[in-house]
């Protein structure tokens, strides 16, 4: 999924006020990482990941973490990933863009 520059501002406002609910630490971006992600995104569409380690390589983790979890960059801010990734099911969706 791509997302225009408009969209990229209303989901940099909704991530305004949510804290990162996973943080990579020094075992790095393991397949528990992956999973943790992937259900937050379940549950969640638009979430933070921060990078207490591997902070020099956070832009090439967030394209594989984009890629393992099917999920949009939509900004990187310091150390912190945002994250989205739109519900499949319409009635599941809590973010419209």
């Amino acid at each position: 999924m791509e997302i225009t520059s408009k969209q990229r501002k209303i989901l940099e406002k909704y991530a305004h006020d949510i804290s990162p609910v996973v943080i990579v630490g020094g075992a790095g971006v393991t397949d528990g990482v992956i999973g943790m992600i992937n259900s937050s995104l379940e549950a969640h569409e638009l979430i933070k990941v921060k990078f207490n380690e591997y902070k020099d390589e956070k832009k090439d983790l967030a394209a594989e973490i984009c890629e393992k979890c099917n999920a949009v960059l939509v900004r990187i801010i310091g150390n912190v990933l945002i994250l989205y990734r739109q519900a499949e099911d319409e009635n599941d969706r809590k973010i419209v863009i």
